[in-house]
């Protein structure tokens, strides 16, 4: 049987729930700006919580979180520090420890429609030079369209460390049963891409958990038959259902009450089921879930 891998869960919140600078537009951004030891201490806390992989507060270094000018003066310099702050926990960890490059959607999360891979390469570029000394995987994150995938392939080239990409879905209902990107696409298709591509795994993030088990589904059973050494995950968000114009990190959105960490084990247990071999969490989903799905799923 695979072994079960955890990530980590979200970090703006929880930076913000700590106490750590924390405002819009900069995001979790700020705290790399103003007081990255908060940061630390973040990494530290889901290393705590059981988390196998840690991943770089690198999410927000876009323009849409800095702003054009700070973006092309600061981006390089934080993203080379997110790296930094995530490898020392996971050095300094009393387990191995695995740090996951955050490469966000650059262009809008959620958003397809406005992907352009000539404006994304040069963005995509400097985080992937600041973060490689860093990384043990890149993972590319809340990727609503294929061609975002196919980006990341050509920016990252053939390093040496393994691609995972994340993908966000549909999960507004308008693609019926059919497990579909936000882009529209469906998921058997960006699942074989992927593959195509070289990916040593293929998660789903970012998107709510009720959507995730058709997905991983999907994913199992195509991979079966082209791939099947790539391993399936997920991490869901803690959101309400989020339309087609809708931004991640816009706005401050609301939470959902009943996924408190026994809630989401509960999803957690089904996705395993259906044969993920990483789980973890994204925005809303904080180290008391981590902890709580290490200690009931760690054993099989």
């Amino acid at each position: 049987m695979t072994e079960l891998l955890f990530l980590d869960g979200g970090t703006g919140r929880e930076l913000k729930r700590i106490g750590a600078p924390f405002r819009q537009p900069e995001w979790s951004a700020l705290a790399l700006i103003e007081a990255p030891e908060f940061v630390s201490r973040v990494h530290q806390a889901y290393v705590d919580a059981g988390a196998d992989i840690i991943t770089t507060n690198s999410y927000a270094l876009v323009p849409f979180h800095l702003g054009d000018e700070r973006h092309a003066r600061d981006a390089a310099r934080l993203a080379a520090l997110s790296g930094e702050l995530a490898r020392e926990v996971a050095r300094n960890a009393p387990r191995p420890v695995r740090v996951a490059g955050s490469l966000p959607p650059v262009c809008g999360s959620y958003r397809a429609d406005l992907f352009d891979t000539a404006a994304a390469k040069p963005l995509l570029d400097v985080l992937v030079q600041a973060l490689r000394p860093f990384v043990d995987h890149w993972q590319g994150e809340t990727l609503s369209a294929i061609a975002e995938a196919r980006l990341l392939r050509d920016v990252i080239g053939n390093d040496g460390k393994p691609l995972w990409v994340a993908f966000t879905l549909c999960d507004t209902g308008e693609h019926g049963d059919t497990p579909c990107l936000r882009s529209g696409e469906p998921v058997e298709q960006a699942v074989r891409v992927a593959a195509e591509l070289g990916a040593a795994a293929v998660l789903f993030n970012c998107s709510q958990p009720e959507v995730m088990g058709a997905a991983v589904t999907v994913a199992v059973q195509t991979l079966a038959g082209i791939a099947p050494g790539v391993r399936v995950g997920v991490y869901a968000n803690a959101f309400p259902p989020m339309s087609a114009a809708a931004e991640a990190n816009s706005t401050l959105c609301d939470i959902r009450a009943d996924l408190d960490p026994e809630g989401y084990l509960q999803w957690a247990r089904d996705w395993v089921r259906r044969g993920a071999s990483i789980v973890g969490g994204c925005c809303g989903i904080g180290p008391e879930h981590i902890a709580r799905l290490r200690e009931a799923l760690a054993a099989g």
